[in-house]
């Protein structure tokens, strides 16, 4: 976000009109929408409440913008030319259409990282700098010469990706299949959004963990399809659960995440695997795996997805290199038969044309390269050394106040704190005080649970930011006593 430059000799109040005068010039706001309060804009920009009121006064008087008792501030109607009938309602059109728009909860998260880029960063499930293989992803783009004609790529992806993906499946998942049954997608939430809008029809009733990261996610609701809770305990879900589900509400489609569950790190047992591809079978039903952390388990050899032992081709497999190397490539993809890969493969052309191949041949040449065994090996060790330092600054910090089930591998803790607490003050007390992280009912039905993400933050800020945590949680259950 743009700040004004206190070393400019040229007054705070002047930058901010000139900046908010470029703004409205260029259509960011429109005539007749509404701008931020003058307290909301002074805290945006850290600057004092009256250095806002002579930008906007300044603003008023060149008759840019209006202000009226009771509704605010507000760019003027004429002065661009413009009438009220002539104007577009921009703020109707932004908050219609079909696809809904994040969370509040996690569009406030974004709005503090983009303001404040010294906050710690608990709330990001991705990983920080350190832990991705950096240096050898630039090794590999040094040697590799990209000499070949860069047009529209197979709308199944990279052949030669898709032919190592193969390979690397088969070798670290236990999943024998071939390149015509993978379609290379952006990453996990592209693989969902496609099976959402091309698998299935409005109305249609799905099944999905609780709580389950696919909760933050506004396509399913975008698509209109209905959702219907499997309830996720230490053990992870009861497949039985699901029969039932299907007896009373005849779902289509079963959404699940079994090894090291986002958010709650639990591990689904072996028998509960093999149960749940039973039911599958028995009642025809599909079933969608996400399966971004398989590959972090610390300690023991990685378990096996359900795809791994799937024999019918009942499950839909959806991996990504964003949890165990690099977000910023953009490389996902998914394990389907080939009927359902044509058709998802057709829907993604009609949006873009296909992915760019670049990344793709980054990621060929990354799994087939002796870099891989050793960056996971660290990874491992250094994952497993920040989830022990977190540990150690909960007990440390808040011994009494929450309480959690350590995972054996992933990115993520989940916590219940123990008395009870506002979501959304919690958040907020958080955010002042320089942490942040993702309140639990984003995930589902459970209140007053927490997701800690201790991979994105630095190793030095993580007793630092717990510490943190701890005030803000404190200082609002003072509050609540006090009141």
């Amino acid at each position: 976000m743009w700040k004004p430059d206190r070393n400019s000799k040229q007054p705070l109040y002047q930058q901010i009109a000139d900046d908010l005068e470029q703004r409205i010039s260029y259509g960011e706001f429109p005539p007749g929408s509404l701008l931020p309060s003058e307290r909301k804009l002074a805290e945006q920009l850290k600057v004092n409440r009256s250095t806002v009121v002579l930008a906007y006064a300044e603003l008023r008087s060149l008759g840019i913008i209006e202000s009226r008792s009771g509704s605010g501030t507000r760019v003027s109607q004429t002065k661009w030319g413009a009438t009220p009938k002539h104007t577009p309602n921009w703020h109707r059109y932004a908050e219609g259409g079909n696809f809904l728009p994040n969370l509040p909860f996690l569009r406030r998260i974004r709005t503090a990282l983009e303001q404040d880029p010294s906050i710690i960063d608990f709330a990001s499930g991705e990983l920080s700098g350190d832990l991705a293989p950096i240096d050898e992803i630039n090794a590999i783009m040094n040697e590799k010469q990209y000499t070949t004609y860069f047009g529209y790529d197979n709308p199944q992806g990279y052949i030669p990706l898709r032919q190592e993906l193969v390979s690397f499946l088969k070798k670290y998942r236990g999943i024998h299949t071939n390149e015509s049954s993978i379609l290379i997608t952006s990453g996990s939430q592209q693989s969902l959004y496609l099976i959402t809008q091309c698998l299935l029809s409005p109305g249609d009733a799905v099944a999905i963990e609780d709580p389950s990261y696919t909760y933050s996610l506004p396509m399913f609701q975008s698509a209109g399809l209905r959702l219907f809770r499997l309830p996720v305990d230490r053990q992870g879900l009861q497949p039985e659960d699901i029969r039932a589900l299907y007896k009373k509400h005849k779902i289509k489609m079963v959404f699940i995440n079994p090894n090291f569950q986002n958010p709650t790190g639990t591990l689904l047992a072996q028998e509960k695997k093999k149960q749940l591809l039973d039911i599958a079978s028995e009642l025809g039903l599909p079933i969608v795996e996400d399966d971004p952390f398989s590959l972090t388990a610390y300690k023991h050899t990685p378990p096996l997805p359900l795809k791994s032992a799937d024999t019918l081709g009942s499950v839909l497999y959806i991996g990504s290199f964003s949890k165990i190397a690099a977000s910023g490539l953009r490389v996902g993809w998914m394990v389907a038969p080939h009927s359902v890969v044509e058709r998802l493969a057709d829907a993604r052309q009609q949006m873009d044309f296909g992915l760019s191949v670049i990344p793709q041949k980054v990621a060929s040449k990354f799994l087939s390269s002796s870099y891989f065994d050793p960056h996971m090996d660290r990874l491992r060790i250094n994952l497993l050394y920040k989830r022990d330092l977190f540990i150690e600054a909960l007990q440390k910090e808040l011994p009494d106040l929450v309480q959690f089930q350590i995972p054996d591998g992933g990115l993520h803790l989940w916590c219940k704190i123990v008395p009870e607490v506002n979501d959304s003050k919690l958040l907020d007390a958080a955010i002042q005080k320089g942490v942040i992280f993702v309140p639990g009912s984003v995930y589902g039905s459970l209140s007053g649970y927490v997701r800690f993400t201790y991979a994105r933050a630095k190793t030095e800020d993580i007793q630092r930011g717990v510490a943190k945590f701890a005030e803000a949680l404190r200082s609002l259950l003072n509050t609540t006593e006090q009141t």
